[in-house]
């Protein structure tokens, strides 16, 4: 008996939902003694959890401070804030927290890729998977982007492991030990939970403890980090005249992908549009280059790669004007980077809103008055950003998606484009930003 169980403590998994069962199945799977807490009544994921552990301790309703205080260790879900009083005053009395993320990097000993940013995550953690697996690589993709990492200890062990983390997934990481890690970029974001920026830089900054190898945004200094001599930097950047390995050059009037100077393959062989994705693909490409991937293998996952859904996808064309979902785009800086990748291909009528998080508007002027001919805007804080638009870009306001459409199809002339990039979260009117992205895709195509 160890001495947890001799003086009566268990581990307390915080929140239950995707990550809180994944916990909940590893312990089960270990024997271990633990107990699930949520502040909600009826958490999701509590039906499979009693199907599947069904002799678990449950407390669910407002936390109890006695069980936190009283925890051998707290196991955080990233959806809960550690900020709730009866969980920070646990921590502030010295009871161990973790995640997920730290266990499943305790338990495995192939090398790992940690991709945080505030915005391309997934699309560059989907690639570098893509990238690794065409090189014949035995590669597990995880994280933020669907799948609970510590399932893949369900499944035999990998070679390679990709994951996507997010700064909620960060606070409870404090030995992850990446083989190569990055910060892809940073913008305002979250700020319904931090209480700075610095605060939610610190978070994301956590992905380089104590990691080999670092992969650097040269383009967006916020995206640095303090890391000590021995960690083998890599550099990626749109700069033509970057001294970044991999980088943007020009060869016989066409624009490149490059790694240190040589030519890989021209940025019109990408599928993925917009400047942002072709730092999507440099950072993927530094990425797998110092995780050991060929050259060969990768360049021809990047020829082949069409992009995931909600992010830049190119829905329709109609009358000469084309329509893009960006749902994803759930802050500013992922709607700037739409913005400003597809200006070059029309004037953009841009529909935005939904809940702001806090969000800074303002940053949206310049961008904004530089490519946009109309903003179209709906949800909890359209009021918000019409404001901090004023005078910089016209703007117009509707009730519903359905009304969104129909009147940047009304609006557009021949040539345009029609963008849905919200910089905002989905929750006020939809599902989730998936569910957002395709009511405007369905309402897209049921236009003449």
């Amino acid at each position: 008996m160890n001495t947890e169980q001799a003086n009566g403590k268990m581990k307390v998994v915080v929140g239950l939902g995707q990550t809180g069962l994944s916990c909940a199945r590893y312990l089960a799977s270990r024997q271990e003694r633990f107990k699930v807490v949520d502040s909600r009544q009826n958490p999701p994921g509590l039906h499979q959890l009693q199907a599947e552990c069904p002799d678990v301790e449950l407390e669910l309703g407002e936390f109890r401070e006695t069980t936190l205080l009283n925890a051998a260790q707290l196991i955080v879900s990233p959806g809960v804030d550690q900020q709730q009083p009866a969980l920070r005053k646990a921590v502030q009395s010295g009871v161990p927290v973790t995640g997920d993320v730290d266990i499943f990097a305790h338990a495995v000993d192939a090398p790992l890729i940690a991709i945080t940013g505030s915005n391309a995550k997934s699309t560059v953690t989907t690639l570098v998977g893509e990238m690794a697996k065409a090189d014949g690589v035995d590669v597990r993709v995880a994280g933020n982007i669907g799948l609970p990492v510590l399932d893949l200890l369900r499944e035999p062990p990998a070679s390679l492991y990709v994951l996507e983390l997010s700064s909620f997934q960060l606070e409870t990481t404090h030995d992850l030990g990446a083989e190569v890690a990055t910060v892809l970029n940073l913008s305002l974001d979250h700020m319904d939970r931090y209480e700075s920026m610095d605060d939610y830089l610190e978070a994301k900054r956590r992905i380089f403890q104590d990691c080999r190898q670092a992969v650097i945004n040269a383009d967006d200094a916020a995206s640095r980090a303090d890391l000590p001599a021995g960690v083998k930097q890599w550099h990626f950047s749109l700069d033509e005249k970057s001294a970044s390995e991999f980088r943007v050059m020009q060869i016989d009037g066409e624009r490149c992908l490059a790694f240190n100077g040589e030519p890989l393959l021209p940025v019109s062989a990408l599928k993925i549009a917009g400047d942002h994705n072709v730092a999507n693909a440099l950072a993927a490409l530094a990425l797998g280059h110092a995780a050991g991937l060929s050259m060969q293998g990768m360049v021809s996952a990047l020829k082949a790669f069409p992009g995931l859904p909600h992010r830049c996808q190119w829905v329709a064309e109609k009358g000469g004007v084309n329509w893009y979902n960006d749902s994803k785009g759930t802050n500013t800086g992922a709607c700037i980077a739409a913005v400003n990748g597809l200006g070059g291909k029309g004037r953009i009528i841009l529909l935005a809103g939904g809940q702001g998080k806090g969000a800074d508007f303002s940053v949206l002027r310049g961008p904004l008055s530089a490519h946009t001919k109309l903003a179209i805007l709906f949800g909890e804080d359209a009021a918000k950003i019409k404001a901090a638009l004023e005078n910089a870009v016209v703007t117009m306001t509707v009730a519903s998606m359905e009304d969104a459409v129909k009147l940047a199809d009304e609006k557009a002339d021949s040539g345009d484009v029609v963008l849905l990039s919200p910089a905002c979260a989905s929750f006020d009117m939809f599902r989730n930003f998936e569910h957002r992205g395709d009511v405007f895709m369905h309402c897209v195509k049921e236009l003449h």
